[in-house]
């Protein structure tokens, strides 16, 4: 059937197209642009222009509220930086050419694809520059301010039981793994699980049983859980081309069986990989270890198995596989497959590494990492946390792991005594960094594996991977509220890595800063104990609630910001800086509305940078 397009109501406004909206966001702008007949020329008279707006926000002759100054100041500055020649040839872009031809009407404009995201980042910029971002209500001020003393108070109080309120609401969306129905759940999946192996609860509570059955295809994952036929089509592309993929019987237990569930995205998004990124990864096979180097660790490896990029600490790699692949993770590029023969390093090399430790008396925290390395038996790290506990200048081990997630019964009574044993704050202290991505795997199982540690002294930090399917309102907010409460430290939220095969996963950066604004910041500051992060190649970790590590340059056709990354070494060394492509708000809030997420609720996304 055809279906007849609706005939136009006439008492109906018509819908204005982004080319007018955007001109109309700035028409003074638009003016200026349009008649100037060379990019050059509209360079100058928009630099003027500029000049202009910031002479009369400074002298406060718009009447603005303080915070819409505030981001017309920001704003200002963001537009400045666009319009910089030297910004134009760092990026190899040109958002001021993009605008001078839609003012004057170029038909290359509607040739070269210009996306909406574009549009919608300058109508919004434009908007700000200028006092109308729309961000505040045309309520004006809480009415508590117009009092004083106990009124105010008790205004203020019913204005903040209001704010607390719109948090809970959002909070309570996100089924916790403590959850009686989730733990119900969990509790049949596992006896389904046992009867497809042929297994014993005991099997179960033996961390080296799940090791030995990891789901590897997806004929045995089909058997067990429901999956999309793309979701099949990219597991058989990922084994048939060596592209690790692995799932612990344990954390498929947290699945919800069936499809269709809101429940288990993050958990099922981790997992099994997108069909795009297993295709771009068997596209470029041949030159896997270094196209997917992102953090360029190449160029930080003084030897083999150490990585070191910042003065105090290193990292000590004895194991390169995982008893679980984490599709975003930044190492994968150095994983074969899960409990890959060979996974473990050559005695000569860890005895070289430890070594090379031992004559760099300068580093005082090693982080044991991988791979996983509580896939190694007691024994084996046993023996390494001794040689570091032995080293004077050793104050800090580190042991990066994320079993406490995936496989937590390997946090055995017998590996907790060997911690304990060397966990001498006075002298060394060892500690556990790990990686909960959501409130649905914080379980009864892992929340006995955490008081097992805590009992013996043991801190527990966590490390977020920050994708897109656990960026909702108050979704890693809800996270560090359960991990501190059962004894969790939330220590980084790291935005996730900004590759292109990674762009199911990638969230804007301005995203991750919304959340720490408007989301962490309302709870206590207890719970407000992490980082945000950029992880930047060969530089290190980029601190991106400050604004003078970092600065958005250009926004390309596609809508996507470029920033520039500043070293760790600023004002240190004269480290060259970085500039990466960042994801468009506009896709992923395009994204958020197919997962029935209100946008609205994200509208002052566009005024972080």
């Amino acid at each position: 059937m055809i279906r007849q397009k609706k005939t136009e109501d006439t008492n109906q406004k018509p819908k204005k197209d982004r080319f007018t909206r955007l001109k109309n966001a700035a028409p003074e702008l638009f003016a200026i642009l349009k008649n100037a007949d060379t990019l050059e020329m509209a360079r100058e008279r928009v630099y003027n222009y500029c000049y202009q707006i910031d002479r009369e926000l400074r002298e406060g002759t718009k009447g603005l509220h303080p915070l819409e100054w505030a981001n017309a100041i920001a704003c200002l500055q963001v537009f400045q930086n666009i319009l910089a020649r030297r910004n134009e040839k760092m990026t190899g872009v040109s958002s001021l050419k993009y605008l001078w031809m839609i003012a004057r009407d170029y038909p290359e404009v509607k040739r070269e694809k210009i996306y909406r995201g574009f549009f919608d980042e300058f109508i919004h910029l434009l908007k700000g520059m200028h006092g109308n971002s729309g961000l505040y209500s045309k309520k004006g001020i809480p009415v508590f301010v117009k009092h004083e003393g106990r009124k105010a108070a008790k205004l203020r109080s019913v204005e903040l039981d209001r704010i607390s309120s719109y948090t809970e609401g959002f909070i309570n969306r996100y089924k916790t793994g403590m959850d009686e129905s989730i733990i119900e759940m969990c509790k049949k999946n596992k006896k389904r699980i046992l009867k497809y192996f042929k297994a014993s609860n005991e099997d179960w509570e033996n961390w080296k049983w799940h090791v030995r059955n990891v789901i590897r295809d997806s004929k045995t994952l089909s058997d067990l859980v429901e999956i999309t036929e793309e979701n099949k089509q990219a597991i058989d592309i990922a084994t048939a081309n060596r592209i690790p993929f692995g799932i612990t019987p344990y954390y498929l237990s947290l699945m919800n069986s069936k499809l269709g569930s809101d429940y288990d995205i993050s958990i099922r998004s981790q997992v099994i990989p997108p069909l795009n990124y297993v295709k771009v990864l068997a596209e470029n096979r041949e030159s896997y270890r270094t196209d997917f180097d992102f953090m360029l660790e190449r160029d930080t490896s003084p030897i083999d198995l150490i990585t070191r990029r910042y003065p105090k600490i290193a990292i000590f790699k004895p194991y390169n596989s995982c008893p679980q692949i984490c599709v975003y993770c930044q190492r994968n590029w150095e994983i074969d497959e899960v409990n890959a023969p060979g996974a473990l390093a050559s005695k000569e090399k860890i005895e070289a590494a430890i070594s090379w430790f031992e004559n760099h008396p300068d580093i005082t925290e090693v982080l044991i990492t991988g791979g996983d390395p509580l896939m190694l038996g007691n024994p084996r790290l046993e023996y390494y946390i001794k040689r570091f506990s032995e080293m004077p200048h050793i104050d800090r081990i580190r042991i990066g792991s994320r079993t406490l997630v995936t496989m937590p019964m390997r946090i055995t009574d017998k590996f907790v005594e060997i911690l304990k044993r060397f966990h001498k704050p006075e002298r060394v202290e060892i500690c556990i960094m790990t990686h909960f991505q959501h409130v649905s795997e914080i379980t009864p199982d892992a929340f006995k594996a955490i008081q097992k540690l805590r009992d013996s002294g043991i801190s527990i930090y966590n490390q977020q991977v920050f994708t897109f399917f656990v960026s909702r309102r108050f979704e890693t907010m809800a996270l560090k509220r359960l991990m501190k409460r059962v004894g969790v430290d939330p220590y980084y939220t790291f935005n996730a890595k900004g590759k292109e095969e990674m762009s199911a996963y990638r969230v804007p950066i301005a995203r991750i800063l919304q959340e720490r604004s408007e989301e962490t910041r309302l709870f206590p500051g207890t719970l407000r104990l992490d980082e945000p992060v950029y992880n930047v190649p060969r530089l290190g970790k980029n601190f991106l609630k400050a604004w003078q590590n970092h600065e958005l340059v250009m926004i390309t056709p596609r809508g996507r910001r470029i920033y520039e990354f500043h070293p760790w070494e600023k004002n240190i060394n004269p480290t060259d800086t970085y500039f990466s492509e960042d994801d468009s708000i506009h896709d992923y809030l395009q994204k958020l509305k197919k997962l029935g997420e209100n946008t609205r609720d994200y509208k002052s996304i566009w005024y972080y940078y």
